[in-house]
């Protein structure tokens, strides 16, 4: 049967609070009163051949709570005149919460929005925009709104989160609502007090001017011939934070860069160099560096989509930046280590040489095989020394122009 049914009427309404018309029509006029329903009624052939059947249908449409049902009278050639709904209505928004049992959550929406014009008028616009999710917040919306008025008496402050006095609020509740409350304060503070080429929820701090921990660089020297670092003699691994690591002065010329811990801890020595471990902060902090501008840098990522997408990002800030251990001859000699990519990349890179493009292509149209992905610990120790050896020291001829 293809009738409507009080099913069909209820999730027709449910459908209209799943997108927020509800919420929103408690505070605004965003939905016309009354509102008529789609309603497939019984053809003539129904009333011949299933009679019994639109009786019962007539019965229960009848008995829908909350609707205003409009009738029409139909003469049939064989039952003669019937009475059936022609169209179904609701008049009212209470109705229509009624009707769907959201008559609690509706007015628990209209509380926020009173709360919020007397409070912060302006993020109206986003209760009016997001109201589920508005509804959702709706425990701990004093709190969102407590830290706004916060940032607002404090312009930039460039204090740590811990430090942020709103009440009733620690930074982990910041933490934790860093995406929603990037739109609350872009709507609440003037655009003088966000930096806005700060985006995403890791750069909430940089964009409304708090402080983050800092990035802190790990590196090994790899020539034991180099001069220790005050206090740091016989260290092997040192971790220094990014603005420290940028005022270095290390009697250095290459430079190399591995995203795996093991490989980094067993890098073998290398004459004038040192080895960097991870991106995993990303390459903001290493270009903050201007002496690596004049080294030769190595980056040494596994031979995947992902990989290649790293490197590419890196020239971005380095240029002149080599791929390591990422050419076909290692991805082929290591064919016994192969494995999977998850989620492999597929677009293009342009700051590839041609060789690493050849390469990049293989694997983003699964030339050798799907997903195909060698990870850097599998390369050999013998083979990653043969290599390293390879490799010609000494400074740069002249630094490369930043990009």
């Amino acid at each position: 049967m293809s009738w409507t049914t009080q099913a069909d009427l209820r999730a027709q309404v449910q459908r209209l609070w799943e997108r927020g018309d509800l919420l929103r029509a408690t505070v605004t006029d965003a939905v016309a009163w009354p509102l008529r329903l789609n309603l497939k009624l019984p053809s003539a052939s129904d009333l011949s051949d299933r009679f019994e059947a639109v009786r019962e249908w007539v019965r229960v449409i009848a008995d829908t709570p909350q609707v205003r049902i409009e009738w029409r009278e139909r003469n049939h050639r064989v039952q003669g005149m019937q009475r059936l709904p022609a169209a179904v209505w609701i008049d009212t928004l209470q109705d229509a919460l009624a009707f769907i049992g959201k008559v609690r959550q509706a007015r628990r929406f209209a509380a926020l929005w009173q709360q919020t014009a007397a409070a912060q008028p302006a993020l109206r616009a986003w209760l009016s925009r997001r109201p589920i999710q508005a509804l959702e917040l709706a425990d701990r919306w004093e709190r969102l709104l407590a830290v706004v008025g916060w940032l607002q008496a404090h312009p930039r402050p460039a204090v740590y989160l811990r430090q942020v006095g709103a009440l009733g609020v620690d930074s982990k509740f910041i933490e934790a609502h860093r995406g929603v409350l990037t739109e609350l304060l872009d709507l609440a503070l003037p655009p003088e007090d966000i930096e806005h080429d700060a985006t995403g929820v890791a750069q909430f701090t940089r964009r409304f001017g708090l402080l983050d921990k800092p990035v802190r660089i790990r590196f090994r020297l790899l020539d034991p011939a180099l001069p220790s670092l005050p206090g740091c003699a016989g260290l092997p691994d040192i971790e220094l934070d990014a603005a420290s690591f940028a005022t270095l002065a290390l009697p250095v010329d290459r430079v190399f860069i591995t995203e795996n811990e093991t490989n980094f801890l067993a890098f073998p020595p290398a004459a004038h160099a040192i080895v960097v471990f991870g991106a995993g902060h990303g390459w903001n902090a290493l270009a903050r560096a201007s002496w690596l501008h004049r080294c030769r840098l190595h980056y040494w990522g596994d031979i995947d989509t992902h990989g290649f997408d790293i490197l590419d990002k890196l020239r971005g800030y380095f240029p002149h930046a080599a791929s390591f251990l990422m050419d076909r001859e290692t991805l082929l000699a290591h064919r016994l280590h192969w494995g999977e990519e998850p989620g492999p990349a597929r677009h293009d890179l342009s700051r590839l040489t041609p060789e690493e493009t050849a390469v990049y292509d293989d694997l983003r149209f699964d030339r050798h095989q799907a997903r195909l992905r060698l990870e850097q610990e599998h390369v050999g120790f013998g083979w990653l020394c043969e290599r390293l050896a390879r490799i010609p020291s000494g400074p740069l001829v002249a630094p490369p122009p930043r990009s």
